[in-house]
């Protein structure tokens, strides 16, 4: 199994660093989706200070604050026969008391799983509020609320409504990682088809990537996490909807229609057998969970648009809907190896990885843009479908990024294809450049699988309109000089 090892969150932990550095109270919220890395994120951080940390579980009232009273006697060097504390007023009174005694040792306070301790105790935000303005503002305790549940954090917490509203001094909403952070969580002999392929099975949760063995090959790996009904992976997405979700029937339901290709409220809602205007509460739950997302064309305002199309905003949750949950009665049967085939290698499995594949050329634009290798500012990002007049069909392009500051465009093309002919691909690409309307100057990118050819290679050369990149290029050519986009 991969070496356990902690990667990226560079940024998150320098703002939690910055925090902890200032001689007064501090409130940090960080929440996130399960398995994102939360906690490795957390210790990370607390390691070498003082922490008191509490995590709250899915139960009583009275058994969370037992639990949270024996976690501050231990660390305050009480003994354990104190008592219970009443109520979360006199426990966290206490906790700011015995900071205020020394403020030379300054402590972490992490109360992680914020949202089970309060809904077991509904009144917990607005006791939590008066503390931190009465007893923790003379500290220089740094506080961190954490949470999985992010349509809760963000109203019961971040929320304009919320009692606590107004107190944090930063947020944090740890995403999973992007293909250039999970790769090094991957096994060290994957080659980069590999590496391609498991992000697209897997995406960026650390979690997941953590489970994957050195020694196996990509469809080992696959077959034993996903295909077997001792895998690790075989039910989580299942597993999760019922911790998270009052209906894990009826939202599983909905995801597999998702995963059957229906992208609409009212295809979901056929589907499924409910009507459409119920359909949209229930995605917009998911919306908050970060499993699904309503995309919108390139240029067209989301709240407003009637092209919105619903799709999986995690590859892990994309991957399990449309190739693990429609073999699970193969799977059960005993041929687990034929479903495995079929996703892991083929046609269908081709195209998804290929739908993934746009996703990972946007991540690798953008970290050549944050490293200063691209003389280019992307203030939008999305993709563009609609009708083409002049060809009379219904059309894409992959890729559409926006540098409204120095009023440019990227175009983009992917094709994860073994065999491409790339001069029709770049002149199809230029020809549809016209259906996104904008008077910026537009350039050219086209992602392929594998190298193009050399005379193409030459003339992209010499076009300065014009970018190739392949897969492997991805990887590796992170040490490139530095791409700059004529004004022309």
């Amino acid at each position: 199994m991969a070496t356990v090892q902690f990667v990226g969150r560079t940024d998150e932990l320098k703002a939690l660093e910055g925090l902890y550095a200032k001689d007064r109270f501090q409130l940090a919220v960080i929440y996130g989706r399960r398995r994102v890395g939360k906690t490795a994120l957390i210790s990370r951080f607390c390691e070498g200070k003082r922490a008191l940390m509490f995590t709250a579980r899915e139960q009583s009232d009275t058994e969370n604050l037992r639990d949270f009273s024996q976690i501050v006697y231990s660390f305050f060097n009480f003994p354990q026969t104190t008592g219970i504390f009443g109520n979360w007023q006199d426990a966290l009174d206490f906790v700011a008391h015995q900071a205020k005694l020394d403020r030379t040792q300054p402590f972490v306070f992490v109360f992680d799983e914020f949202p089970y301790a309060a809904q077991s105790q509904k009144s917990l935000p607005s006791t939590l509020q008066i503390a931190i303005d009465h007893q923790f503002a003379d500290t220089n305790v740094t506080m961190i609320l954490c949470g999985s549940n992010e349509g809760f954090m963000e109203s019961e917490v971040l929320g304009s409504k919320s009692p606590l509203y107004g107190r944090r001094n930063a947020q944090i909403q740890l995403q999973p990682f992007d293909l250039f952070d999970a790769v090094q969580l991957m096994p060290g002999n994957a080659s980069w088809e590999d590496r391609i392929n498991y992000y697209a099975a897997l995406g960026g949760t650390p979690y997941y990537l953590l489970q994957l063995n050195d020694g196996d090959t990509y469809a080992q790996n696959l077959e034993r996490l996903c295909y077997t009904t001792s895998g690790i992976l075989y039910s989580e997405p299942e597993m999760l909807m019922r911790q998270e979700l009052r209906e894990p029937a009826m939202y599983n339901s909905l995801l597999n229609a998702i995963g059957a290709g229906r992208n609409t409220p009212t295809l979901i809602g056929d589907q499924v057998g409910i009507e459409r205007t119920s359909v949209s509460g229930y995605l917009r739950t998911l919306e908050s969970l970060g499993i699904v997302e309503r995309k919108v064309p390139f240029g067209q305002n989301p709240s407003t648009s009637k092209k919105g199309l619903w799709r999986f905003k995690d590859p892990f949750f994309a991957y399990w809907y449309r190739f693990v949950g429609p073999t699970t009665g193969l799977i059960e049967r005993g041929l687990s190896r034929s479903a495995a085939t079929h996703g892991t290698q083929g046609g269908a499995f081709t195209t998804f990885v290929g739908q993934q594949f746009e996703e990972m050329c946007m991540q690798w634009i953008v970290r050549q843009c944050r490293a200063g290798r691209m003389d280019f500012l992307p203030t939008e990002i999305g993709k563009w479908w609609g009708n083409d007049p002049v060809a009379r069909e219904q059309t894409d392009i992959d890729i559409v990024m926006a540098d409204s500051i120095n009023e440019r465009m990227l175009l983009g093309e992917c094709k994860w294809r073994n065999s491409v002919n790339e001069t029709e691909a770049i002149a199809t690409l230029k020809a549809r450049a016209g259906l996104v309307k904008s008077h910026y100057a537009k350039r050219f990118m086209l992602f392929t699988k594998h190298p193009v050819n050399a005379t193409l290679r030459d003339q992209a050369d010499g076009d300065e309109s014009l970018m190739l990149v392949d897969a492997e290029h991805m990887f590796f050519g992170f040490l490139q000089p530095a791409v700059t986009f004529s004004s022309r």
